[in-house]
C-alpha cells in the first residue's frame, strides 16, 4: 500500500489504529487504580484482585505471538476488527460481572482479544503507507498513544469515583464504536502472501498453561502447581524444539547478547509490575487518596517517558546500552526505597514525588535503550520476532511479579482492608522490587556489551505503557515463523 499520512485515509488509518490500540492500554493503566472499589464491592479477597490483574496478562502474554501470525494469514484488518469486538464485548462482561468469579473469566476473555486487537495496530501503519511516510506514522500513532497512556489513570480515577468501577470497562465501549466503522471502511485490507496457515497452537497453549499453573501456584501457594507448571515448561521447549514452524524458535537464543537482555527485561518489567499493581493500593489503602487522586499522582513519571524516552535512545546509540542498562535500573531502586516513606499521612510534594520521579529518570534511561539493543542483537530479519519475544517476556515477568509479591511480602487475603498490616507488606514489596531492580543491573553490567554493529533504533520512540516493552514491525522479507506480533 502506499497511503500518505498527508491524506484524508491516511489520516482515517491513524484514528482508527490508535483508537483500536487505546483500548488495550487504557485497560492495563485503569484497572489497577479501581482494584480497591473492585475488592469491596464484589466481596473479593487480595488473591481475586491478583487474577482480575493476571487472568487479562495471562492469556495477553500467552497469545500475542499467534496473534500477529493470524493477521499475517487471514488479514490484519480483518484479525484487528475482531479482536476490537472480542475486547469491547468482554468489556461489557467485565462491566456487568455480578460477581468476582465472572469477572476474572471475562478478564482472561478480554486477553484474548488483546492479543488478537494488539498486533494489528502497529502492522496495519507499516504495511499501509508509503514507505517515505511510515517512520512519520509510526511516531504519530506513538506520541497520541503515550498520550492516552498519560491520561489513563486520571481518566480511571474519575471514572471510578464518579461513575463507579464499572466504568472503567464500560470505557472500551464507545471506543469500540468509534473504531469499527472507521477500520471498516477506510483501512486497507493486508496479509502476507507467504503465509501457509500453520499455526503452533500447541506451543501457545502449553505457554499460557505453564505461566497460569505457575501463577496459581505462587497465588494459592499450591506445590503441585509450582510442579506441574514447571513441567508444562519443559515440555513447552521439546515441542517448539521439534516444530518445523515454532511459536518462538529455540535458535535466537543462541545470539548471547539477546539472551543477556531477555534475563534483564524480567528482572525490570518483574519489578516495575509489582510495583504499579500495589502502589495504587497503597495510595488509597494506606495514604487515603481516593482513586482519582491515586490514577493522578502517577502522571509525573508517565509524562517524563512521554517526553525524553526519544532522547534516552539516542543517548543510548551514542554511548552503548551497558550503561544505560544499568543506570537506569539503579535509579529505579533508588525511587522505590524512596517509597518507603509512602504511608500514613504521607505528603505527595515530599514524599510520594520525588520517589516517582528518580523512578522515572530510571525508566526512561532503560526502555528505549533495551529495545533497541533486542534489535541489534539478532539479525534484521529477526527483529519483529526479537521484539515480540522481548514483548512477551516483560508481560510474563509482571505477571509472576504481581502472583509472587503478596506471597514474598507477607500480605493475607485480606491485608487490602487493614491501613497498618498493607502498609507493612507494601513496605517488604518495594524492598524485594528494589532487589529486582538491582539484579537487573547488575546482569546488564556483567552481560551486555556494545553491539558490533550500530543499535537499531526502533521506530516506536516514545513508550508510556509499564506492562511491556513497545513492539518492533516485522520485515517484510522475514520468514513467517520469524515475523510473530508487531504491535505497541
Amino acid at each position: 500500500m502506499d497511503i500518505r499520512l498527508s491524506s484524508a485515509k491516511g489520516r482515517w488509518v491513524i484514528m482508527a489504529t490508535v483508537l483500536g490500540s487505546s483500548m488495550a492500554l487504557l485497560d492495563s493503566t485503569v484497572v489497577n487504580v479501581a482494584l480497591p472499589h473492585i475488592g469491596d464491592s464484589l466481596n473479593a479477597d487480595l488473591a481475586d484482585l491478583q487474577w482480575t490483574v493476571n487472568a487479562y496478562m495471562l492469556t495477553l502474554a500467552g497469545l500475542i505471538l499467534l496473534g500477529g501470525a493470524l493477521g499475517d494469514r487471514y488479514g490484519r484488518r480483518k484479525i484487528f476488527v475482531i479482536g476490537v469486538v472480542w475486547f469491547a464485548v468482554c468489556s461489557l462482561l467485565c462491566g456487568i460481572a455480578p460477581d468476582i468469579q465472572v469477572l476474572i473469566i471475562a478478564r482472561a476473555l478480554q486477553g484474548v482479544g488483546g492479543a488478537l486487537l494488539v498486533p494489528g495496530s502497529l502492522a496495519i501503519i507499516q504495511s499501509s503507507f508509503h514507505p517515505d511516510d511510515r517512520a512519520k506514522a509510526v511516531g504519530l500513532w506513538s506520541g497520541l498513544g503515550g498520550v492516552g497512556a498519560a491520561i489513563g489513570p486520571f481518566v480511571g480515577g474519575w471514572l471510578v469515583d464518579s461513575a463507579g468501577w464499572r466504568w472503567v470497562f464500560f470505557l472500551n465501549l464507545p471506543l469500540a464504536a468509534l473504531t469499527l466503522p472507521v477500520a471498516l471502511r477506510h483501512v486497507p485490507e493486508s496479509r502476507d502472501p507467504a503465509a501457509h496457515g500453520r499455526f503452533d497452537v500447541l506451543g501457545a497453549a502449553l505457554g499460557a498453561v505453564a505461566l497460569a499453573l505457575v501463577t496459581y501456584a505462587l497465588i494459592a501457594e499450591a506445590i503441585w502447581a509450582a510442579i506441574a507448571g514447571v513441567l508444562a515448561g519443559v515440555v513447552f521447549v521439546l515441542v517448539e524444539r521439534r516444530r518445523a514452524d515454532p511459536m518462538l524458535p529455540l535458535s535466537i537464543f543462541k545470539s548471547r547478547q539477546f539472551t543477556a537482555v531477555n534475563c534483564v527485561t524480567l528482572c525490570v518489567y518483574a519489578a516495575i509490575g509489582g510495583f504499579f499493581f500495589l502502589f495504587p493500593l497503597q495510595l488509597q489503602v494506606v495514604v487515603g487518596y481516593s482513586a482519582l487522586r491515586a490514577g493522578t499522582a502517577l502522571l509525573p513519571t508517565t509524562i517524563l517517558l512521554l517526553l525524553l524516552s526519544a532522547r534516552s535512545g539516542a543517548l543510548g546509540q551514542k554511548i552503548g546500552p551497558r550503561i544505560p542498562l544499568t543506570v537506569g535500573p539503579l535509579l529505579s531502586a533508588a525511587g522505590l526505597l524512596l517509597m518507603l516513606r509512602v504511608g500514613p499521612g504521607a505528603s505527595y510534594f515530599a514524599d510520594v514525588l520525588p520517589a516517582l520521579l528518580l523512578m522515572g529518570l530510571g525508566l526512561v534511561s532503560l526502555v528505549a535503550p533495551l529495545t533497541a539493543t533486542v534489535l541489534a542483537s539478532v539479525d534484521t530479519a529477526r527483529a519483529g520476532l526479537a521484539s515480540g519475544v522481548n514483548n512477551a517476556a516483560a508481560r510474563a515477568a509482571g505477571l509472576i511479579a504481581v502472583a509472587a509479591l503478596p506471597l514474598l511480602a507477607g500480605m493475607g487475603p485480606q491485608a487490602y482492608h487493614s491501613a497498618t498490616q498493607f502498609n507493612a507488606a507494601f513496605h517488604r514489596a518495594m524492598l524485594w522490587c528494589a532487589g529486582v531492580f538491582v539484579l537487573g543491573s547488575a546482569l546488564a553490567w556483567a552481560t551486555v556489551r556494545t553491539p558490533g554493529k550500530p543499535a537499531e533504533q526502533p521506530e516506536c520512540k516514545i513508550n508510556c505503557g509499564f506492562s511491556a516493552p513497545p513492539l518492533e514491525a516485522q520485515k517484510a522479507d522475514a520468514p513467517l515463523s520469524e515475523r510473530p506480533a508487531t504491535a505497541p
